[in-house]
């Protein structure tokens, strides 16, 4: 079995017209893909408790999906919670893990969570760690007592970020939602 692409290469910089048979469908039922730059302008750092921020990269509510990066900004614990769809993580800085299992993400580690998973997100590091993630269904937080507390979702995730950016007179980047 070969693992070499059989597609030519191109040499043409230009963009190239593909047929496609769909494209009155797609154009008035589709949706466009989105940018979102590296500028807080685009996405603020929206705080998530005392030492934990969000940056907000993408919602769509018609499959409760939201993206975003997790920022714990130093040594500390982000509560047990309960996932109630999947997740797709990697670590871009620093390192966090799991109380319940035996493994620590640093930069590049990937991970996926499956529904049902209950963790407490920690880190030990100096500079604590940042995680991408897109996130499909609901979360669950609960107590230091397994308590249940509150449920995030993209509705949730939502109101968080456009709260924020109400409060400080900041622009809603209308890119964000998908």
């Amino acid at each position: 079995m070969s693992t070499t692409m059989t597609a030519p290469p191109s040499t043409a910089f230009k963009i190239v017209d593909v047929p496609e048979n769909l494209s009155h469908v797609i154009d008035a039922r589709g949706v466009k893909g989105s940018f979102v730059g590296p500028s807080e302008a685009e996405s603020p750092w929206v705080p998530f408790g005392d030492n934990a921020a969000i940056r907000h990269l993408a919602f769509d509510v018609r499959q409760n999906i939201y993206c975003n990066v997790l920022w714990l900004k130093g040594p500390g614990v982000l509560g047990t919670h309960k996932h109630r769809g999947r997740l797709v993580m990697m670590c871009l800085e620093g390192s966090l893990r799991y109380l319940e299992h035996d493994w620590v993400a640093g930069p590049g580690d990937f991970f996926l969570e499956v529904p049902g998973e209950r963790h407490t997100l920690v880190s030990e590091h100096p500079q604590g760690g940042k995680l991408w993630g897109w996130m499909q269904g609901p979360i669950e937080f609960y107590d230091e007592e397994g308590q249940f507390v509150e449920t995030a979702d993209v509705w949730w995730f939502i109101n968080h970020y456009e709260s924020y950016c109400r409060e400080n007179n900041l622009p809603i980047n209308p890119q964000l939602y998908l």
